[in-house]
């Protein structure tokens, strides 16, 4: 008897499951038909019905992880440097949730800088972030809270320090736990307003 409709889509988001946790531990060097149905407690047969190649399952995995990211909590960004703080914050693996996005995102490098395709569409989701944090920027400048200067410049430094702090943590979270993080994030946002006199706490 064929399956009906919903135990199909409920077993799809087992597998999406499956599929999630073995990135988490294992990031896309470790992401295999095999490591999937291990962890699913099923055969790799039943998983071709869902990838029928590693490349499919790699673009789902893909599709998930920006899925889940875009879906994660954000902070009220609030104005001026509070929002550029906020921003820079959301970057950051300070939850559990957000460490492990954190962790699949820097083990899905490799995958796309060896697709030209996929690193223009990784250029181009950076690029949009920098526009968003430019705007934010731009307007704490015009609140008085940051020095006038090139937004564009202060927020590919910004994005940079976020990304570079997040890279750490991943791969050093006893030297750099959420509340380090949280204090070195504080201290650059701090040294960003100081020639204004102002601070975003």
């Amino acid at each position: 008897m064929p399956r009906a409709k919903g135990d199909h889509e409920a077993r799809r988001r087992e597998v999406s499951e499956a599929v999630w946790r073995v990135l988490a531990a294992r990031g896309f060097g470790g992401l295999t038909l095999r490591a999937v149905a291990a962890e699913l407690g099923a055969t790799t047969g039943l998983l071709t019905h869902y990838f029928p190649t590693k490349d499919d399952l790699v673009t789902h995995a893909l599709d998930l992880l920006e899925r889940r990211t875009s879906r994660r909590p954000r902070r009220a960004p609030g104005q001026g440097l509070r929002a550029v703080r906020a921003w820079l914050l959301d970057v950051l693996p300070l939850t559990a949730e957000a460490a492990d996005s954190n962790r699949i995102w820097v083990s899905s490098w490799d995958t796309a800088l060896a697709d030209p395709e996929l690193r223009e569409q990784y250029a181009g989701k950076y690029a949009r972030g920098r526009d968003t944090l430019r705007e934010l920027v731009a307007e704490a400048q015009r609140l008085g809270e940051l020095p006038p200067g090139d937004p564009e410049r202060v927020a590919a430094g910004a994005q940079a320090f976020a990304l570079g702090l997040a890279v750490q943590a991943v791969l050093d979270p006893t030297t750099f736990p959420p509340r380090r993080q949280t204090e070195l994030l504080d201290d650059y946002v701090a040294a960003l307003g100081s020639r204004s006199g102002n601070s975003a706490e």
